[in-house]
């Protein structure tokens, strides 16, 4: 199931119709409140959030979807309006999966869809990475650091799983955009800087791991 936040009633049923006809369950919802309402009910595999909603914005409906353990991991797809490129990067800092500007085509939306879809799939094999301290259940989508289970969100957990998968590799910004977000966000490799940042400081002592190379990007190395 795809829930399309989308206030504009002919951009929200469109968006339905073009998502169904793609083969995908989608639903259509008007606000933060209905979204939060529906999400009770069923949990969807991914939310089109757009950034301009009544009452409450899309950026605080993602704050609010990202400090919740249950809803946390659920990907999300910002719609932003042409030239508001602080809405953009606040959201990719926030968590957001991917992003599109307004107007948009649907046959793009769709593409975007699968493509977050596919980051997403749980792999079938059970298999834990472990680095010192630091275990990730690629399965259960588990990361356990000194021995306490920690939250993270999906471009956390992904940035995590990478790292602890070519241990010792140093990965430039760009590279990790491009890895993570599987798209290029020239310009903006803060975002990567700052979910680094959170990701260390969710791991405690084992953020540790994670190292600076100066001029070039991140690796992650056992101490």
């Amino acid at each position: 199931m795809i829930f399309c936040v989308e206030d504009d009633t002919s951009i929200r049923e469109l968006m339905v119709y073009t998502l169904k006809a793609s083969g995908f369950e989608a639903e259509g919802l008007i606000d933060g409140k209905s979204l939060f309402e529906a999400i009770s009910n069923k949990k969807p595999k991914l939310i089109m959030l757009d950034i301009m909603l009544p009452e409450m914005d899309g950026i605080e409906i993602l704050k609010k979807l990202k400090s919740k353990s249950s809803t946390a991991s659920i990907p999300v797809i910002m719609a932003t309006a042409k030239g508001t490129e602080y809405d953009k990067v606040m959201g990719l800092d926030l968590g957001a999966d991917d992003y599109l500007t307004k107007p948009f085509g649907m046959m793009e939306m769709v593409s975007r869809v699968k493509a977050v879809l596919r980051r997403t799939i749980t792999e079938e094999v059970d298999e834990t990475l472990k680095v010192g301290e630091l275990e990730l259940n690629m399965t259960e989508h588990t990361v356990i650091s000194c021995g306490e289970k920690i939250q993270l969100t999906l471009k956390e957990y992904e940035m995590l799983k990478l790292f602890m998968k070519h241990l010792g590799r140093v990965y430039s910004r760009d590279q990790l955009l491009q890895k993570i977000w599987e798209a290029d966000y020239a310009g903006e490799t803060r975002t990567v800087d700052v979910h680094v940042g959170t990701l260390r400081t969710k791991l405690g002592k084992c953020g540790g791991y994670i190292e600076t190379v100066r001029g070039v990007g991140y690796r992650m190395q056992e101490h």
